[in-house]
């Protein structure tokens, strides 16, 4: 790893571990110089502003982590899939295990506390969408294969998305629920999940 990557690193899980630990706000750029060396110049070449900083971290934390997890997904894929319903099961079982993880719960009500805060909302939904690209391959794949219906694989990855996140996810966001739904809870809903874009999204006669 180059010298400059291993400082950006460096600055971007220290920044991460002090944002979630005390919030924006009581998170200064001087404080995070304090932990990695260097000056705020240092910070700032690497990060145009505090709030991008942020940003970044925070994408961080989720980008490779959902790549890897439609990788694999996508790493199932051939032309003989004709039944959607494992490879979909299998990529939404993953990807709650991981928004429902403590860390991402945490991740999420942070961003959302702090999306108004000079274009900080704005910097997230223009990472996320990049993000959210990797799911839209994904579809776009079962929808040439026949497995899927064609249509638009962005607007049907948003679909995917919020069945998923609202039968646990959102109870979590919310402080509804503090216990962390276990291994036969996030299959179950993985499965209804699945089940009901598939009632959306199935090609014609299934």
């Amino acid at each position: 790893m180059k010298k400059r990557d291993a400082k950006r690193q460096d600055i971007l899980e220290t920044a991460y571990r002090l944002f979630l630990t005390q919030g924006f706000d009581k998170t200064s750029v001087s404080q995070i110089t304090a932990e990695v060396g260097g000056s705020k110049a240092t910070i700032y070449s690497h990060f145009p502003s505090k709030e991008e900083l942020f940003v970044e971290c925070m994408m961080a934390a989720v980008d490779d982590h959902i790549t890897e997890i439609v990788a694999q997904s996508i790493a199932q894929l051939d032309g003989s899939v004709t039944d959607p319903g494992t490879v979909l099961h299998d990529y939404s079982d993953r990807f709650l295990h991981f928004v429902c993880s403590p860390d991402i719960v945490a991740v999420r009500r942070l961003m959302i506390a702090e999306a108004p805060r000079s274009g900080i909302g704005k910097l997230f939904s223009a990472k996320l969408g990049a993000m959210r690209a990797h799911v839209v391959t994904f579809l776009s794949q079962l929808m040439a294969t026949g497995a899927l219906r064609k249509d638009d694989p962005q607007l049907a990855a948003e679909h995917l998305r919020a069945l998923l996140e609202a039968e646990l996810l959102e109870p979590l966001l919310l402080h509804v629920r503090d216990d962390l739904p276990g291994e036969k809870e996030i299959s179950l809903a993985a499965d209804r999940a699945v089940a009901a874009f598939l009632r959306a999204y199935a090609p014609a006669g299934h």
